[in-house]
């Protein structure tokens, strides 16, 4: 049984080592993002607390909810009622879907245009990490914008006594765009897989 030796690594000129180092100015952008990452759970546990206190009675933090939600009502509320409590709720929902969008870019974006995080083996490797690629990451961040973007949506129909009928009418249309956008993303990199496939 012949044992196969690793192909010699070609030396790379100056030139080219310079430029191929230069992907690593892309790391203060992903330190960036995970400093974001931080302050979107800090938002998220603010806006929990919040909840949670104005379940058990508290008017201070019942009117920062209702401030943060962009909620109006005819009469001043005096407690929690369940559209508050769902608009609340969709916006903790918003922002752990941020969240992984951020961990898809800073991790899926490292792993593929700065360096190889080794994670092979390891027990939490996420699952999608393994076949990652510029165009599944595109995909992937598709997805990632429409679920946050029907979110924003569902917030919006719901509390759509406050808003315009223009803003409802675009939202609705953005949406549509991101919609269509993510199925014609998705439709190119099937076309090219099948095309690699068929050479």
């Amino acid at each position: 049984m012949s044992n196969k030796q690793p192909a010699p690594q070609s030396k790379l000129s100056p030139l080219s080592s310079f430029i191929f180092a230069s992907r690593w100015l892309q790391l203060p952008l992903y330190l960036g993002l995970i400093a974001a990452q931080a302050v979107y759970v800090f938002h998220f546990w603010v806006e929990l607390v919040h909840l949670l206190e104005a379940a058990f009675g508290s008017q201070t933090a019942l009117q920062a909810l209702v401030s943060s939600i962009g909620y109006k009502a005819d009469a001043p509320l005096t407690a929690l009622n369940e559209t508050v409590i769902m608009l609340v709720v969709l916006a903790l929902i918003d922002v752990v879907m941020i969240s992984n969008l951020l961990i898809m870019v800073i991790v899926g974006g490292y792993e593929t245009f700065v360096s190889r995080l080794n994670l092979e083996g390891h027990p939490d490797q996420p699952e999608w990490l393994s076949h990652v690629n510029a165009s599944v990451l595109k995909v992937k961040l598709g997805t990632a914008i429409i679920g946050i973007s029907s979110i924003h949506l569902l917030k919006t129909f719901i509390n759509a006594a406050n808003y315009d009928e223009k803003v409802l009418m675009w939202q609705t249309i953005i949406h549509m765009a991101f919609l269509l956008s993510a199925i014609a993303i998705a439709y190119a990199d099937r076309l090219m897989s099948h095309h690699e496939k068929a050479h």
